[in-house]
């Protein structure tokens, strides 16, 4: 889990570099026009028209049949496990994915399923981790329901799943006759990095969400994709769960301006997040892990400080960083600039020799 950042104390400077997550992006004043501008009605009811355009061009950019909107990716990843399994049922990820260490145990709680976590570097594990997990179907186990994937691997460092271990984990799932689902929370981040078109780089996967509020930089949305019978089984618990909104369509146009503006620039916070590991490399007693997109973790331990401490200096710096399982992790996005990635490394460095 990621930890909040400290309370600053009185008279703390305000936060001008924030590394701490990509969620902090704010809608730039262009998006906010556009959300301004949208034509809206009872999304709930279906009337509203830009949350159809919205969802419709999810669907296309997915290469799925339907799409719907919703509040969260948490509740894109609860709605769609919901969907695919019932209770006592078996869902395979990896042991770091989100739906185990961040989602307050909600499928435990209100799915009933249980989530076997498997082994494997940088959040992501093989075709043979996988053929090692399937179970002996008897009285005994578990019925194996769904293939669970995160693209990017948060806690794995924003790691990119390669496209063909992401191909062979879905067949063998499929084999099985298991569904699949993609955590696409930052997918957009994935299919920029490696150059695939999104509905390639998930066309394995039965079900996917996109996120918008992390680096396309909208202030609310997920959308969810899959087959229309899946969608339509879906928007049942989207309605119990208080997903289903009104006049969404205000979110929705934000959504929209993303897609068509903040995608491409995605690079741009890869090109920061190793110029940021480029920077801490060169500090003593820093490790830092290479990154794939935009997200930089590294270790201070060999500094001579815990990751609390280096948080507490930075934050009376200007500077929010975020600490996950023991390591700093800083993340680039569209409020971030180059050269606050440049200032951002001297006060690091000067907030280690303290």
């Amino acid at each position: 889990m990621v930890h909040a950042p400290p309370r600053p104390p009185a008279g703390a400077p305000r936060t001008r570099i924030n590394l701490y997550s990509d969620t902090q992006t704010r809608p730039t004043p262009a998006m906010k026009e556009a959300m301004m501008r949208a034509e809206v009605g009872d999304e709930q009811h279906g009337d509203d028209p830009t949350v159809h355009a919205l969802c419709d061009r999810m669907a296309a950019l997915m290469g799925k049949e339907a799409a719907m909107f919703l509040p969260s990716g948490t509740m894109c990843n609860v709605v769609a496990i919901l969907t695919h399994c019932q209770k006592g049922d078996e869902v395979v990820a990896h042991e770091t994915a989100h739906i185990l260490t961040s989602e307050g145990g909600t499928h435990a709680a209100l799915t009933g399923a249980q989530i076997m976590g498997l082994k494997g570097p940088r959040g992501m594990f093989s075709a043979d981790d996988l053929r090692a997990a399937i179970r002996p179907r008897t009285r005994y186990t578990p019925p194996q329901r769904l293939l669970e994937v995160e693209q990017t691997a948060n806690i794995g460092g924003g790691a990119v799943w390669p496209l063909a271990q992401l191909n062979a984990v879905a067949g063998i799932a499929h084999e099985q006759g298991w569904a699949t689902h993609m955590d696409g929370a930052r997918l957009m981040n994935a299919c920029v990095a490696a150059g695939i078109a999104p509905k390639d780089m998930v066309a394995g996967y039965d079900s996917v969400w996109l996120d918008f509020t992390k680096g396309l930089g909208a202030p609310l949305g997920a959308v969810l994709c899959g087959s229309s019978e899946f969608i339509g089984a879906a928007w049942r618990w989207k309605q119990r769960l208080g997903g289903s909104m009104r006049q969404a369509g205000l979110s929705a146009a934000g959504c929209l301006h993303a897609l068509d503006h903040h995608v491409d620039r995605l690079a741009e916070d890869h090109a920061n997040a190793k110029a940021l590991a480029r920077g801490l490399a060169q500090i003593p007693g820093v490790v830092v892990e290479e990154p794939d997109t935009n997200l930089v973790f590294f270790d201070v331990k060999g500094a001579g400080i815990d990751v609390a401490t280096l948080q507490q200096r930075l934050i009376m710096q200007g500077v929010a960083v975020s600490g996950l399982g023991g390591r700093v992790r800083a993340c680039t996005h569209l409020d971030v600039t180059a050269p606050m990635i440049e200032e951002a490394v001297g006060l690091i460095r000067e907030a280690l020799a303290a």
